[in-house]
C-alpha cells in the first residue's frame, strides 16, 4: 500500500548509534586526536599509519570509535602531559648539494627554503602533523623543491612566481578525502623546479602494476 511505512529492520529497532554513517567533522576530529597522541608518545609512527587510514575511510562512528578506545579524549591525569610543540620557523641553505627532511620528523608552523644549483626534498608521508596547515616560502635558483606527499595533504602554489623554472603538482588520489594538512607555497621558482608529487613505487609494484601503498603518517 502507498501509505505503508518502512519497516526499520530487524527487531522493527532503529539502527544504533555506533552504525550511524560519519561525517567528515567526525573524522577530523578523530584524526586530530591521533596526532595529538602521536606527539605524545601514546602511538608509535606505524600504529599511527594504520589508524589514521582507517581514520580517513571510516564510514560509520563505531569504526572510528575503536581507533581512540585505548586514547585519552578528555583532560585528566593520563591526558595532562604537555604536547610537544612544533618549531616555528625551520630554514633550509642548501647550495650545490641535497637536504632531505623524512622518516618521522615534527612539521613546524613555517619552512624557509633557499635552493641555489642544489636540491632539497620534505618527505611528509611519515612526518608527525600536529597542526592543520604549513607555510613554506620557497627560493629555488637552478635547483629544486620536492615536497612527497601522500592522502590529505594539499599543496597551494598560487603565491609562487615562476622564472624560467617550472612548479607541478600531482594528487592522484580522491579529492573527497579530508584535508589533514594544507600547504600554502609561497616564493619564486627561478631556472629551476617545484614539485608535489605522492611516493615513488618500488620495483615489484611496477612490474607488477599495483598501485603505490600511501602512509598516512603525521600521506
Amino acid at each position: 500500500m502507498a501509505d505503508e511505512v518502512p519497516a526499520l529492520g530487524r527487531g522493527d529497532e532503529a539502527e544504533s548509534p555506533g552504525e550511524l554513517r560519519a561525517s567528515h567533522g567526525d573524522r577530523d576530529r578523530v584524526v586530530e586526536l591521533l596526532r595529538v597522541a602521536a606527539g605524545d608518545g601514546r602511538l608509535t609512527a606505524e600504529e599511527l599509519d594504520e589508524r589514521l587510514e582507517v581514520a580517513l575511510t571510516a564510514r560509520t562512528h563505531s569504526e572510528l570509535a575503536v581507533l581512540t578506545a585505548d586514547l585519552p579524549t578528555a583532560p585528566g591525569p593520563a591526558a595532562a602531559w604537555p604536547v610537544p610543540k612544533p618549531k616555528e620557523v625551520v630554514r633550509i641553505d642548501c647550495h650545490s648539494g641535497s637536504a632531505k627532511r623524512d622518516g618521522r620528523w615534527i612539521v613546524p608552523q613555517r619552512i624557509e627554503v633557499r635552493a641555489t644549483s642544489g636540491s632539497v626534498t620534505l618527505d611528509f608521508t611519515e612526518a608527525v602533523i600536529v597542526q592543520p596547515s604549513l607555510q613554506i616560502h620557497a627560493d629555488v635558483r637552478s635547483g629544486s623543491l620536492t615536497l612527497v606527499t601522500k592522502p590529505g595533504v594539499l599543496v597551494d602554489t598560487d603565491d609562487v612566481a615562476i622564472r624560467s623554472g617550472s612548479v607541478r603538482i600531482r594528487a592522484p588520489w580522491s579529492p573527497d578525502l579530508p584535508v589533514t594538512l594544507r600547504i600554502e607555497v609561497s616564493g619564486k621558482v627561478g631556472s629551476g623546479s617545484l614539485s608535489a608529487r605522492p611516493p615513488h613505487r618500488t620495483f615489484w609494484q611496477w612490474l607488477l602494476r599495483r598501485p603505490r601503498l600511501y602512509s598516512i603518517a603525521s600521506s
